[in-house]
């Protein structure tokens, strides 16, 4: 759960210090992009290969060296002197969070049994949503109060004692574990999943920045015939030795293929909203950093409370209809997210977003925990490190694939908003672009609405019941 948290703050709390970074290291605009794409690749690229050497070398190994390299990785990122120190440092934090990451949900399946591993799963979903809005905040407070005159520094230098307590405490408390089956690394495999996957994401991450290139489109077309090509591979690997690098039986686990695409379709929701969000509060609206990541609270506390709910009482009782409920939760606080962002334009208070965002937190909690639980209840358990990998790159593709439709729902509304004032006017008032916000915002959101009713549909496919519930439900039955 600490290297869980850690990894989520890391993602979100660097955007916030910036401007802050770039005044500091006399950063240039390509240098910004490498601090904050560099991690997403390497994290993104690197964590299929990671859960699968969890599976072959002991996932607890794994994990500590994953930690051990995500804290020293931090140290070189609080001291850089540098921009390129920066961004190298933040490329060696997103390959060890790659190591770390999936050894997370691998060993949570592999140490608990069926009927309390949804109490687990109810803690993780509340970490994803605790993690997932204090990043940006913990990023204002500790950026605006400057301490020791350190300025940024100690956005990354606070995951030092955290990490030393995570590497003390895993070495005391985590159980080993790998595959009862030796099984060897599949090098071939890794080189091509990882060049299919910079293929596509890397064009994503950057593609708005650097205005859609030709380069880009054809990139992210070959890495489907990449993809392909790996697909192929695996498939001759199992018959040849029986160790591929992913086990390519898991996608006719049913519960698992039809989780896999429900991460898929939810990372998109989610790479539209946050980034969306920050920057209509930041910029359409002239909030500061930490007012608007106060306003987030409500959203953070309600997928906590939500998350803990559903896998321990709700699913046991009403199977994927909780996960389901959840997708129509979440898209009806966007509509009331929607129409007050109209009715009230650039005057809209935090106060007034605390009902959307509160719905909205509680739906995502719904989906985040028991989609976890649904996903990996039929996987074999020396299969765990590979799927946790999985899942988790699922989700990181995802929410690039958003990130990149941002720049077509959101900025293309704002520039077209933007561009017709201009037209009228001599000069475009702050006003005129904040209200260009707003629509774009009201835009992108009604994209996301759509996107959860399709998940909504999706999740049809997924069991009636996670198997360790009916599981447990037998053992009660029979006790």
């Amino acid at each position: 759960m600490t290297a869980a948290f850690m990894d989520l703050v890391d993602v979100t709390i660097v955007n916030i210090a910036i401007p802050s970074i770039e005044r500091d290291l006399g950063a240039s605009f390509g240098a910004i992009q490498w601090i904050t794409a560099g991690y997403a690749l390497a994290f993104a690229a690197g964590l299929i290969t990671g859960g699968r050497l969890g599976d072959i070398y002991g996932r607890k190994r794994l994990f500590l060296i994953g930690i051990s390299g995500f804290t020293i990785a931090s140290a070189l990122c609080g001291f850089a002197a540098t921009p390129e120190i920066l961004a190298g440092s933040r490329l060696l934090q997103g390959a060890m969070a790659a190591l770390m990451v999936p050894q997370v949900l691998a060993i949570i399946h592999v140490t608990f049994p069926a009927h309390e591993r949804g109490k687990v799963f109810g803690m993780f979903g509340a970490i994803v949503g605790l993690g997932a809005v204090s990043g940006p905040l913990l990023g204002a407070l500790l950026t605006q109060w400057n301490i020791a005159g350190l300025e940024w520094r100690p956005i990354f230098l606070i995951n030092l004692p955290v990490g030393i307590a995570g590497v003390l405490l895993g070495r005391k408390f985590i159980t080993e574990s790998k595959a009862p089956k030796a099984l060897r690394l599949d090098l071939i495999g890794v080189v091509l999943v990882t060049v299919a996957l910079l293929m596509l994401i890397y064009p994503l991450t950057r593609g708005r920045e650097l205005g859609w290139p030709l380069w880009g489109h054809l990139c992210m077309a070959g890495s489907v015939l990449v993809f392909a090509g790996f697909v192929a591979y695996e498939k001759r690997k199992t018959r040849k030795d029986g160790s591929p690098l992913v086990e390519l039986s898991l996608f006719r686990v049913k519960s698992f293929a039809a989780g896999i695409t429900v991460q898929l379709t939810f990372g998109i929701v989610l790479g539209i909203f946050f980034l969306v969000w920050t920057l209509y509060m930041q910029i359409g609206l002239g909030w500061s950093p930490l007012r608007a990541g106060l306003t987030g609270v409500p959203f953070s506390l309600a997928v906590s409370v939500a998350a803990g709910l559903s896998v321990q009482k709700l699913v046991p009782r009403f199977g994927r209809k909780v996960l389901q409920t959840g997708a129509l939760t979440m898209a009806t606080g966007l509509l009331v997210y929607i129409w007050e962002a109209g009715r009230y334009g650039t005057d809209i208070h935090a106060w007034q977003m605390a009902l959307p965002l509160t719905v909205m937190g509680l739906g995502m909690g719904l989906i985040v925990a028991p989609l976890t639980d649904a996903v990996l209840s039929g996987v074999p358990r020396e299969h765990a490190g590979s799927a946790s990998g999985l899942i988790n790159t699922t989700q990181q593709m995802g929410s690039a694939l958003g990130l990149g439709l941002v720049s077509v729902v959101f900025f293309g509304v704002v520039d077209d908003r933007v561009g017709s004032a201009a037209a009228g006017s001599a000069a475009v008032g702050p006003g005129a672009v904040g209200m260009a916000f707003v629509d774009g915002f009201q835009h992108a959101m009604w994209w996301a609405v759509a996107v959860l009713v399709v998940i909504f549909g999706v999740m049809f496919a997924l069991p009636a019941r996670p198997k360790q519930h009916v599981e447990e439900s037998a053992v009660e039955a029979a006790s």
